[in-house]
């Protein structure tokens, strides 16, 4: 018979012991219960995440989302031409609209349609001839509609376009999702909020190659890998959320050249942010020709490969 003292067999000896047995399972039950309360926290974080990466894809590939913009025109002071022939400032598709169908007169900030009854402009459902544009920076932006596409305007840098969208466009039935890099806890990190006093004016670029000077009313701040880093906000005293405009290491390669965006929840009171990069995203400029996306100022270059968030997005992905 072996002797027992030599690498003594665990479960049998649970068996001749029953109290040594239970205090084993005790044991066992004790150091299992904090990872499974990590595995159900992940499985719910993980949920979260595709959860919120659902709904980005359901806004963007709405009737009214990215994938729908077929132009933008930039408004002249006086009278704009909108229809279907090249000579006009705001071109329709020759499906959608006559050759002339209306003029859009820009005065300083004010804006008007005028229109052809007989070309049948709808707003909210009802056929216009003459009315008083709201531009997407003076509120709820005036949404007009042709042929079944519809257009607006835009106000960017104070100069005042027409942005037109066609819910049957191509890219939305071409659209095959993106790329993310895998889910990880570890890239939500725990931030804390600089304000600046006063607030300060940063230049921000843009794919206009225009600059547009933004205030910033503080930084977040905060470490990975022991080292700390921080980003310019854009946001003001009040709002809710915080907007940061960024790059890093993988901007160029393995996501958007053009840097990603990223929101969270404005600071609490004692300054703490919580910085999710899982929900750095594309800037519409990755998926039409006709959107005017701010781009990282210099300071919000990361010297860093933040592995989280969307990857560049490919056609046919």
């Amino acid at each position: 018979m072996p002797d027992p003292d030599i690498r003594p067999d665990p479960e049998s000896r649970c068996r001749r012991h029953p109290l040594l047995r239970l205090l084993i399972v005790a044991l066992v039950v004790a150091a299992a219960a904090p990872l499974a309360a990590q595995e159900i926290e992940q499985g719910s974080y993980s949920r979260e995440i595709e959860a919120w990466r659902r709904d980005r894809v359901d806004q963007l590939t709405a009737e009214d989302g990215w994938l729908t913009l077929i132009g933008l025109y930039w408004l002249d002071e006086g009278k704009n031409t909108v229809g279907s022939a090249s000579s006009n400032t705001v071109i329709l598709p020759a499906d959608a609209s006559p050759p002339s169908a209306a003029a859009i007169f820009l005065s300083g900030q004010k804006l008007r349609l005028a229109a052809d009854p007989s070309t049948k402009i709808l707003h909210q459902g009802k056929p216009v001839t003459t009315l008083p544009l709201v531009a997407d920076t003076q509120g709820e932006p005036t949404t007009l509609e042709i042929g079944g596409i519809s257009f607006h305007v835009i106000e960017r840098n104070k100069k005042f376009g027409v942005r037109v969208k066609d819910p049957n466009h191509p890219s939305r039935a071409d659209f095959r999702g993106i790329d993310h890099y895998p889910v990880s806890a570890e890239w939500k990190v725990a931030a804390r909020f600089e304000a600046y006093e006063p607030p300060k004016e940063i230049p921000i670029p843009t794919e206009l190659g225009t600059i547009s000077q933004k205030v910033s009313w503080g930084a977040v701040v905060f470490e990975i890998g022991g080292r700390e880093l921080r980003l310019d906000v854009l946001a003001e005293p009040g709002d809710e959320e915080l907007f940061v405009i960024f790059a890093d290491q993988t901007t160029g390669t393995e996501t958007y050249g053009g840097g990603r965006y990223l929101y969270s929840q404005a600071p609490d009171e004692s300054g703490s942010v919580s910085l999710d990069f899982n929900k750095s995203y594309n800037p519409p400029c990755v998926f039409t020709a006709f959107a005017t996306c701010p781009l990282p100022p210099r300071q919000n270059r990361l010297p860093i490969r933040v592995e989280a968030g969307e990857k560049v997005y490919r056609k046919g992905n």
